[in-house]
């Protein structure tokens, strides 16, 4: 699709312009110069005066002209940063509303194409905006539809009656570990996480930079006398290394760390089923961890060896029973809307397999094609349901968690998600993770520890966000741990001062 837009010349309209057009189209041209054969003219008008802005919209189609405008009062927003910041969401708005009219499909995100939609309602209820009104503004200024703004509405309910505290957690931080091995690399991903078989040289060296990490961390945290939420190992796949090494992390945790024992949550991620054993279970046991992933992603065998998921779908029932036998009594298992060859009926019987285990969380994913991963560079290879096949999908999802009494208590989207959805987490009562809660709504600092972690340092007054982060690959991280930690240390002193 050749879209050509007339009369932005302003640079800095033309990533949303941009983001808009990809929710209609797979790879559009988007040009703001005249070309020949466009498919679409969209003309924009932007009129600001008396603290008002006006934008006006034409797009044109063969003989088809489809209009659209929107007014917004810049009064109230006093920085040229935030006035300009409505402007934009303003003609996004008009472009959002002539593209829905061409093409007949609603965006129920309408202009949202950021990845943490439920922050937003978090602001403005901070703010001490009423609900009524958050609902108005999110509708009008933003296009969202009912469902999701009442979707909003009940995962942030949700929240704060878990982390009934989470406005006021600025001066505690949460750790993430990861750990970048798996059995084999799955074609959508784009985590760092490399084939531990024959790397035992490389683990080692790893976790070797790890425990200085954790040891030189863990020291500045007691010093400092700053409390730690929640610490979730994730990946690659932690339950790749073996279970002497798991013991010693977890050992180096409880040395290093302040006050382990009233941590709220230490999450392991097991996903990959072909890594669980019951001698890596009784590791857990003994460090008091039962917070555990086990992701079996569709309970389709053919599904999962197109997908480069070595494990069998026995094999993910077995595991889950095997750790349920021995303690674990708070796993959560991902499930993946939309992977190649798969259907309703698919993702029907997935849902009904999942019925037979009964996790106690589950989150259930959109496919999104990854910019980095192999399903992307080979698009031809991974066909995929239609739009209107995953949009009844996630409908099913939603019907079926409604009914077996998990609730929605986290989301997320991203970029090139299929039907422009969402990925949604679910918990039955009192097991919800906090720590998604909190990477999600970003109300306190994530200190990233491990090859390619990323930290996110929130200052604790005025909420500014810095990231950071470690190298991707084991080699670069081997070589320079050291130097990683001591920059984190230094921007950890800035905050915290």
């Amino acid at each position: 699709m050749r879209i050509q837009i007339d009369h932005i010349q302003d640079e800095r309209f033309y990533r949303p312009i941009q983001l808009i057009s990809n929710l209609f189209y797979e790879e559009p041209e988007v040009s703001f110069e005249r070309v020949e054969s466009a498919d679409l003219v969209v003309s924009f008008n932007i009129l600001e005066e008396n603290d008002t802005v006006h934008v006006t919209g034409n797009l044109v189609a063969g003989e088809n002209v489809y209009t659209a405008e929107h007014r917004k009062d810049l009064a109230s927003f006093e920085s040229e940063k935030e006035r300009f910041k409505q402007v934009k969401n303003a003609l996004s708005h008009v472009y959002l509303s002539v593209m829905q009219q061409y093409t007949g499909v609603i965006q129920k995100w309408g202009i949202l194409t950021g990845v943490r939609p439920t922050k937003l309602f978090h602001k403005k209820m901070q703010e001490g905006v009423a609900k009524e009104e958050i609902y108005r503004q999110l509708k009008e200024d933003y296009l969202i539809t009912d469902e999701k703004i009442e979707l909003m509405e009940r995962i942030v309910d949700r929240q704060l009656s878990v982390v009934p505290d989470l406005y006021s957690l600025q001066n505690e931080v949460s750790i993430y570990i990861g750990i970048p091995f798996c059995p084999t690399k799955c074609a959508y991903c784009t985590f760092p996480a490399y084939a531990i078989n024959g790397k035992q040289g490389k683990v080692d060296s790893f976790l070797g930079g790890l425990h200085y990490e954790m040891r030189e961390v863990g020291k500045w945290l007691k010093e400092k006398g700053i409390k730690i939420t929640t610490v979730y190992y994730g990946g690659g796949t932690p339950t790749s290394i073996t279970a002497e090494e798991m013991d010693l992390l977890y050992e180096e945790m409880y040395e290093s760390f302040p006050d382990v024992k009233n941590i709220r949550e230490i999450t392991v991620e097991a996903g990959r089923p072909d890594t669980i054993t019951p001698e890596k279970l009784d590791v857990l046991n003994k460090w008091n961890i039962d917070r555990i992933s086990i992701n079996p992603q569709s309970y389709i065998q053919e599904t999962l060896k197109a997908i480069g998921r070595h494990h069998t779908v026995d094999e993910t029932i077995e595991k889950f029973h095997l750790a349920r036998e021995m303690g674990m009594n708070n796993i959560n298992m991902d499930l993946i809307i939309g992977l190649p060859g798969e259907g309703v009926e698919e993702f029907n019987y997935t849902l009904s397999e999942t019925e037979k285990l009964m996790p106690e969380s589950l989150t259930v994913h959109t496919l999104s094609f990854k910019r980095a991963s192999e399903m992307t560079r080979n698009k031809e290879k991974y066909k995929v349901a239609s739009r209107e096949e995953i949009e009844q999908m996630m409908d099913n999802a939603v019907k079926w968690t409604d009914e077996h009494g998990y609730e929605p208590y986290y989301l997320y989207r991203m970029k090139n998600i299929l039907g422009n959805l969402e990925n949604v987490g679910y918990a039955r009562e009192g097991q919800d993770s906090i720590y998604n809660i909190m990477i999600m709504e970003e109300q306190q600092t994530i200190i990233g520890l491990g090859c390619g972690a990323s930290s996110k340092f929130i200052h604790p007054k005025t909420g500014k966000i810095t990231h950071f982060a470690n190298p991707k690959d084991p080699k670069s991280y081997n070589d320079g741990f050291e130097h990683y930690t001591k920059e984190k240390l230094k921007i950890l002193d800035e905050l915290f001062q």
